[in-house]
């Protein structure tokens, strides 16, 4: 878009190269605030998955709920996200940067202001979906723009800054409500926040422009529902698989996966016809690629790798090793700080190199980490879990630029709005699954050891193993994925 827009001023004012100069610097002063804000605005927004992490225990306590129904403050937020997300495809298409803006700031902080006013959980839960809402326009919004905005040789720099936007503020959102439990209600998480939220909206509303130009699009509604049947049903079945009656073989915990699987069939196959004619929710031509069809697989594990470890180490670090809410935040944060240094080295290395060598070495550090960390158990060093966690973060800092940069380069610029909504779809499903999977083989496993007769601990850490050793065997097939990745 630059390059273009610089192309046209210079032709229409041949004898004035100082004007064209002064257009291209006004252009490119103007690109920078957009993304400027768009960075900071889904810091904020996207700092929010996770911040229930380490809260998960006080809130079991203080609403008077079990594990599996205090993950879904987790599990909901970034199932809402998986919903809405392929929807961001049409809204991008059809309205301007701005109204867009605005609309998901405004939804994000309404929700904050309900999580901070919940009277119960039910409430809470609500605001959560509501929060995730208007994080899930941000995202797709975010990337967009980018691909649209900054020219090929620059991405991997620009795509290392958004990777410290979509790792770090995951990572750090444990740490910060660890810190805020330590000394305050739970409800002062959405306080704290909502301030933050609100200040991004007004100076984002006042300051952001348009820069994409709007095209009337049609939307698929029958898409839309096939759409939250499909992927709700999913996470909803693998959630419900450990929490249900029978355990694993209830037909309670398959029925919703069944019925999730059947509508995500139902939606592919439409969205095959509907992008003969242009019409797609989700345009599924992205995977002509073969490239972003790898990176798409990796970024699915990779996801499922950090959320999961996310949401299981504080369950370990408190309920094991016995440490306090702040403490287990404090535990994670090295490691977000390590992604968050690294990314903007990892962004020039790609420039450099192209991907796989980094996505290689990343997968393989990624799954060591994993197969180590089926070795922790009731009597392991919390200074232990610190070494696992921060190798972990630096394997995925490995993966996250690479990964993100290689696959919508691959993809055709009118496709880039669901290149995009893609890859959200894919993030936020894959983080969803990774918590839900994790969480349901540990409740499962360790109702079984407890069952057995083995105490509360013992039967936290037997559960906590196996989840890992879940992870581990995943994690394994993102190393000959890396192989097909490759810079186009």
């Amino acid at each position: 878009m630059t390059e273009t827009a610089t192309a046209n001023t210079t032709d229409t004012n041949p004898a004035h190269p100082a004007v064209a100069s002064a257009a291209d610097e006004a252009l490119n002063t103007r690109n920078r605030l957009v993304i400027t804000l768009l960075l900071i605005s889904t810091f904020v927004v996207i700092l929010n998955e996770t911040i229930m992490g380490v809260a998960l225990p006080r809130l079991m306590t203080d609403l008077g709920i079990t594990a599996s129904a205090a993950q879904w403050l987790t599990s909901a937020f970034m199932l809402t996200m998986a919903v809405v997300i392929p929807v961001t495809g049409f809204l991008l298409q059809r309205f301007n940067t701005r109204p867009v803006f605005i609309a998901a700031m405004t939804l994000f902080s309404t929700g904050t202001l309900i999580a901070a006013l919940a009277p119960g959980f039910e409430v809470l839960l609500a605001a959560r979906v509501v929060q995730a809402t208007g994080t899930a326009i941000m995202f797709p919004l975010l990337l967009t723009t980018v691909m649209t905005l900054v020219p090929p040789a620059h991405l991997g720099r620009m795509m290392g800054n958004i990777s410290i936007v979509i790792s770090v503020a995951p990572a750090i959102g444990p740490t910060i409500s660890g810190a805020i439990l330590s000394v305050l209600d739970w409800r002062w998480m959405f306080i704290l926040v909502l301030p933050i939220a609100l200040t991004a909206l007004v100076v984002g509303g006042t300051l952001m422009k348009n820069v994409t130009t709007p095209r009337k699009t049609p939307i698929d509604v029958f898409s839309v529902i096939l759409s939250a049947l499909g992927f709700g049903g999913l996470v909803y079945g693998l959630s419900n698989l450990g929490a249900a009656s029978g355990g694993l073989g209830s037909v309670a915990g398959w029925l919703p996966l069944a019925v999730g699987a059947s509508a995500l069939t139902l939606f592919i196959l439409r969205q095959l016809r509907l992008q003969r004619t242009d019409r797609a929710l989700l345009d599924l031509r992205t995977f002509s690629s073969r490239t972003f069809t790898f990176a798409i697989v990796m970024m699915a594990i990779s996801m499922m790798a950090l959320f999961g470890t996310i949401i299981l180490l504080p369950i370990y670090t408190q309920t094991v090793l016995g440490l306090s809410s702040l403490q287990a935040g404090l535990l994670l944060l090295p490691g977000g700080l390590v992604m968050g240094l690294l990314a903007p080295t990892v962004g020039r290395l790609y420039d450099r190199s192209g991907p796989t060598r980094l996505l290689i070495t990343g997968a393989a550090i990624v799954s060591a980490v994993f197969w180590a960390m089926t070795m922790l158990g009731a009597d392991s060093s919390p200074w232990l879990v610190l070494a696992a966690h921060v190798t972990l973060s630096f394997g995925l800092a490995l993966l996250f630029t690479p990964l993100f940069t290689a696959g919508l380069a691959a993809v055709r610029p009118e496709l880039y709005s669901h290149g995009s909504a893609m890859v959200g779809t894919v993030q936020q499903l894959a983080g969803a699954v990774g918590t839900a999977l994790f969480v349901t083989v540990m409740a499962s496993v360790a109702a079984t050891s407890l069952a057995g007769g083995a105490t509360d601990v013992a039967a936290a850490a037997t559960g906590i193993h196996a989840a890992f050793l879940c992870g581990a065997v995943i994690s394994l097939f993102a190393i000959p994925a890396a192989f097909f990745i490759r810079r186009s």
